[in-house]
Order: structure tokens, then sequence, then C-alpha cells
């Protein structure tokens, strides 16, 4: 118990020097000195003339109207340029683009919705046609042989 108090002792008598040699730093430097005499003076002929000074509103107009003659302007904001937005106006030989919505022709759901049977039916098709064809040719040339043997 008795090295906590005196640990605790030293570290208050080192923060006491410590200090003291702080103060007697500030004391130095802040020593009035020509330029400094100087200096005190132009303080007080500033705090003089900002007693001086009239009320500036900004953001409020008063009732009183000796005090609107304090009214300051807004202050005028420079005008910014994006520049994203300086971008090269786009070309007016564009298409419109709700043109290209519509559908060309107005069973093209209906069409794609059915194109594979359709291919089947196209392909039976195409195939009775062929077998017909042959048909009519065996036909003709049945007809024609029967001809041929008559004459």
């Amino acid at each position: 118990m008795a090295t906590e108090e005196e640990s605790i002792e030293q570290a208050a008598a080192s923060r006491r020097e410590r200090l003291r040699a702080l103060k007697a730093a500030q004391e130095l430097l802040s020593t009035p000195d020509e330029d400094s005499a100087q200096a005190a003076e132009d303080k007080t002929n500033e705090t003089d003339e900002e007693n001086n000074r009239s009320m500036k509103f900004r953001n409020y107009v008063p009732h009183d109207i000796q005090l609107q003659e304090g009214k300051v302007a807004p202050p005028v904001l420079p005008k910014f340029e994006d520049p994203v937005e300086v971008a090269p106006p786009p070309s007016e030989d564009q298409e419109d683009p709700f043109v290209n919505i519509a559908p060309k022709k107005p069973n093209w759901d209906l069409r794609r919705d059915v194109q594979k049977k359709l291919d089947k039916l196209e392909r039976r098709t195409q195939k009775a046609i062929y077998i017909l064809m042959e048909q009519q040719e065996q036909e003709k040339q049945l007809a024609e042989g029967g001809n041929n043997i008559e004459d």
C-alpha cells in the first residue's frame, strides 16, 4: 500500500513540475515587446469598431424600419456546370423507339406459339402431295400403257 501511495505522489509531483514549466514558457512567449504592444492597440481599435457596427440580417427581415436597412442581400452562387450534362446532343436521325414496340404483324404471337405444329403439318402436307403426284404418274403410265397395247 505504501508503494502505491508513493507512486501516486511521485506522479502528482512530476505533473506539477510540468505544469510550472509550461506556465513559465507561456509567460516568456507572451511578454510584451514593441510588436506585441502595437498588436494590442490594433485589437482595441477592432473591438471599438465592432461595437459601433450596425446589425446585419441575412435570414430575418425585422419589423422595425430602421433595422430593415441592415438587411443583407442573399449571396449569389456561382453557376455549376455539370460535366456529365455537357455530353454531345443525340443525333436527330434516330428512329422513334416506340415505333419498334408494336409487332410487325398482328398475329406474330400466335404464329410463334404454333410454329412447331405448323412445321410438322408442312412436312406432312409435302409428303401427301408427293404421294398424290406418284399416284397420278402411275395412273398416266397405266393409261398410256393401255393405249399403246390397243394401237
